[in-house]
């Protein structure tokens, strides 16, 4: 029977090659314009990944473009959830304007790490994103979703160091940032039975590389990469 996984990375973010990673992944983390990126940005990703059947999600974070979303914010629950709207509902008609559609969600950053514990945030994102499928890490997040009926869809990380708690070490400490494309590659193949989905920071230095030595290795150990 095969095994089936997803690679997917961050693109839209204006920091990377986004065409070389599209022709790698099989899920697309669009930036949402609040982080990074803009209506162009996305529009020319979101119409390369229809135009190679790479999945589209939602890459949704603070209003925060100073920091990269990288910091955590105090905002109300009703203006996240309604900023949250603006980034899914503002992607899905780009998405829709090049054939494909939003499949679904994933916050970005400290929005990301906020919502593993915060559950009135992870609430918030769940009421800005419709019914769409999430994507993340064991947490409040994801246990609101599952037990609101929503599609949990699980994420590792290849190229980030783990803390004893299973949760990603922060970037401030060693170990944090794997730069190694053999040690990236042998840490996915570990994670994948684990996982829907493995992530590789596209604003990385060499992610191009990493993503194509994590798919050969992925690929060489018997699994079948497809989307979200």
């Amino acid at each position: 029977m095969a095994r089936y996984v997803d690679l997917n990375a961050d693109l839209g973010e204006e920091v990377t090659d986004d065409a070389a990673l599209l022709t790698v992944v099989t899920s697309a983390n669009v930036a949402c314009g609040y982080h990074a990126g803009n209506a162009a940005i996305m529009r020319a990703v979101c119409e390369e990944a229809a135009e190679r059947g790479v999945s589209v999600g939602a890459q949704v974070s603070y209003d925060d473009r100073e920091n990269f979303g990288r910091v955590a914010r105090e905002v109300p629950r009703d203006v996240l959830r309604d900023q949250v709207a603006d980034q899914v509902g503002t992607l899905a008609a780009i998405a829709s304007a090049a054939g494909t559609s939003v499949r679904y969600v994933k916050p970005h950053g400290a929005l990301y790490h906020r919502v593993l514990d915060d559950a009135d945030q992870a609430a918030a994102v769940l009421d800005g994103s419709g019914r769409l499928p999430v994507l993340g890490m064991p947490g409040a997040l994801l246990r609101a979703a599952e037990a609101a009926g929503r599609a949990v869809l699980l994420e590792g990380f290849p190229d980030r160091g783990y803390g004893p708690d299973g949760r990603l070490l922060p970037r401030s400490e060693p170990g944090a940032l794997l730069d190694d494309g053999t040690e990236i590659a042998a840490h996915a193949v570990e994670l994948a039975p684990r996982v829907h989905s493995l992530c590789l920071h596209g604003d990385s230095p060499g992610a191009v590389d990493h993503a194509r030595g994590v798919r050969r290795a992925l690929e060489a150990d018997g699994w079948v990469l497809r989307g979200l």
